[in-house]
């Protein structure tokens, strides 16, 4: 993955991740708010996180052996 791909990917998931914690906002700010749809938010959010995370350690080269 060249440089310039891998901050692309870093940033569509940095703006997904906000848009849900936007959207996620905004469900728990509804008078009924539906707990489904939170935790589908929420689980969301926490699998882009995660993605980041795995983007962010070093690489590990394998030897093949």
């Amino acid at each position: 993955m060249t440089n310039r791909t891998f901050r692309l990917l870093a940033y569509r998931l940095l703006e997904r991740h906000q848009k849900l914690d936007a959207a996620l906002r905004d469900a728990q700010a509804r008078r009924w708010a539906d707990p489904f749809e939170i935790a589908r938010l929420k689980k969301l959010k926490l699998m882009i996180k995660d993605r980041l995370a795995r983007l962010a350690r070093p690489q590990r080269l394998s030897t093949g052996g």
